[in-house]
């Protein structure tokens, strides 16, 4: 059974840790990651972003695939499916579809224009028992094309869209999507603790979280950071293990190219890398 963020991000915050959102790209990724969370027996947030979505065939697919996978693996740690970067038209298609959380990225828009449109999601979301992911100030990187260089926020912005009654607040703090190039300034954390004190009890979302070192994510989960995404570093250590498999010759031997051969090492290092962001996080145990 599919829920929302709220509970699992509030607890998370109060005891100083965070939830790890891992995107999902197909059956593997989810298997892997509702796997490992049972496993070790931490809450999950599963991404989808709408390109995702999209190439999944549509979110009703996902949906479909998620219940129906939490209840043939018996998984009993909470899990909500959430829409990542979401629009305006795609939070309304998730929320039809059945997700339990969605973020509308409305980080591109005039603060005016995002704070009408956020007002009326936290109003749907809030009828059908949903959480809701706000952004303000973009994050740098790639995302789904968009490239960005990783700009601060402006905690005045922060708390007036937090005061909407959204459940979670990304705020831009230096951090980008995808690789972190060799003059990365590392993360704000004087921007990061304006928003904190202004927004009080929000939990903080941290994107990008691929690639930033330890002890930054660390600090930046002390002040109130309560979910980290995590995306590349799956897609990465997946390619990474395929290419092995192949370059050694495996999908030769034998019935090697049966997908299901051919695919699982990539699936076990999956695994391993939401092991090790979930015990970084400080999530295990705290289902």
């Amino acid at each position: 059974m599919l829920v929302s963020a709220k509970e699992m991000l509030q607890k998370a915050k109060a005891g100083h840790y965070a939830v790890g959102q891992f995107n999902i790209n197909n059956l593997e990724w989810t298997k892997a990651i509702l796997q490992t969370a049972q496993e070790l027996n931490s809450p999950v947030i599963l991404g989808v972003s709408e390109g995702a979505g999209k190439y999944m065939t549509g979110y009703k697919t996902v949906v479909g695939m998620v219940n129906g996978m939490m209840e043939e693996l018996n998984i009993t740690v909470p899990v909500a499916l959430h829409l990542d970067h979401g629009s305006y038209e795609g939070c309304m298609k998730c929320i039809e579809a059945g997700f339990s959380s969605v973020m509308f990225d409305g980080s591109h828009y005039p603060i005016d224009e995002n704070v009408a449109k956020t007002t009326e999601l936290v109003k749907i979301t809030a009828e059908k028992g949903m959480s809701l992911e706000a952004e303000v100030g973009s994050i740098g990187g790639e995302e789904d094309g968009v490239v960005g260089k990783g700009e601060c926020a402006d905690p005045q912005e922060c708390k007036s869209i937090a005061d909407l009654g959204v459940t979670m607040l990304a705020a831009g703090i230096g951090n980008i999507h995808g690789k972190y190039p060799e003059n990365w300034e590392g993360l704000s954390f004087e921007t990061l603790d304006a928003i904190q004190q202004l927004t009080g009890e929000m939990p903080l979302v941290l994107h990008g979280g691929t690639g930033i070192p330890e002890d930054m994510i660390k600090k930046a989960i002390s002040l109130g950071v309560a979910k980290i995404n995590v995306n590349t570093e799956c897609q990465l250590a997946f390619a990474d293990a395929t290419r092995k498999y192949v370059e050694a010759g495996k999908d030769l031997e034998g019935k090697g190219f049966d997908p299901r051969k051919l695919l699982a090492p990539g699936a076990e290092a999956i695994k391993a890398t939401v092991k090790e962001k979930m015990e970084l996080f400080g999530s295990v145990g705290k289902a």
